[in-house]
């Protein structure tokens, strides 16, 4: 009989540092050729879109998907989990704390591993509720982390977002964006982080827009960047407008994005010196999703919770 586990249950089943290693080793496996990705999907809905992700991993013994049902006020998100090798439906999860969770943990692989060394600052810009796991995560990846400069256009929630984590409110975009690394997480159309505001040697994770229309990062961010990664080309040639568009204007060559899989694997090195601007474009792969939903669901078998249906 299928596990069914609800938002506050799997809250409490995977920390954030936890996390970040789960993602981690699914990278590590898309690198070895044992994870099949599926893109995104969307569909009309009455004022809203249905969205389906999937992904196989023979290396995990899982697939699965994750199907979501987004409006204006709000959304549903569910995962379901299968064995790999047989006909056997293992669990379905609701899905959004599991979705910020694994995104932000992406951040946190993309930290661990593109951030220049004795990094100290984050800066974050947006502080939406994707924003929480982008913070925990980063510092649980590196944590050396000493100071955080959040901005938000809307002052309520920056403040709401400080008191969480201890950090500092930034009086514009150019404060946070002037950190040793700095996630843009906002719903924004338009760019969100320039160029010309970051430091030599600054990890950027542009982790908010993915659906080809909307873009966090101005051409500037890119011409500087020496090295430029995302989570899957092949998301990334139909959702990163942060990608696509300066590739259009011939700031950028797909040829020059790799993925971070080739980072965390060691077939290649990602940053060249200390002072290297690195840029990671994040869309969320249902790999992750497969990923996590797995590792949630070893433990609330191993604690004895959730709901057999």
């Amino acid at each position: 009989m299928p596990l069914y586990l609800t938002e506050s249950e799997v809250a409490g089943l995977l920390s954030h540092g936890e996390a970040v290693d789960v993602i981690e080793a699914c990278f590590r496996r898309m690198a070895e050729g044992v994870v099949e990705n599926r893109p995104r999907y969307r569909l009309r809905l009455e004022g809203g879109a249905l969205a389906v992700m999937a992904a196989s991993d023979l290396g995990l013994g899982f697939a699965g998907a994750k199907v979501y049902a987004g409006f204006r006020d709000g959304a549903r998100f569910e995962v379901l989990l299968f064995r790999a090798d047989a006909p056997e439906l293992v669990a379905v999860l609701e899905a959004d704390t599991l979705g910020q969770l694994r995104t932000g943990a992406a951040s946190g692989v993309a930290a661990r591993h593109l951030a220049r060394a004795g990094a100290t600052s984050l800066g974050v810009i947006g502080c939406g509720r994707q924003a929480d796991s982008q913070v925990a995560c980063v510092r649980a990846a590196l944590p050396g982390i000493e100071r955080v400069v959040a901005y938000s256009r809307t002052e309520e929630r920056l403040r709401a977002f400080c008191d969480r984590h201890g950090a500092e409110a930034g009086e514009s975009h150019r404060d946070a964006a002037e950190c040793d690394v700095v996630v843009t997480i906002t719903g924004s159309p338009d760019p969100v982080l320039r160029g010309e505001w970051l430091r030599p040697g600054t990890l950027v994770c542009a982790v908010g827009a993915n659906d080809g229309r909307r873009r966090e990062l101005d051409n500037v961010v890119l011409e500087r960047a020496s090295f430029v990664c995302c989570d899957s080309l092949e998301d990334a040639r139909i959702e990163s407008a942060d990608l696509i568009e300066p590739v259009a204007k011939g700031v950028l060559d797909w040829l020059e994005v790799h993925e971070l899989q080739e980072v965390v694997a060691g077939e290649t090195s990602g940053r060249q010196s200390g002072d290297d601007i690195v840029v990671f474009k994040s869309n969320g792969l249902a790999a992750w999703d497969v990923a996590a939903a797995a590792a949630v669901v070893e433990r609330a078998r191993e604690r004895g919770v959730g709901t057999r249906i």
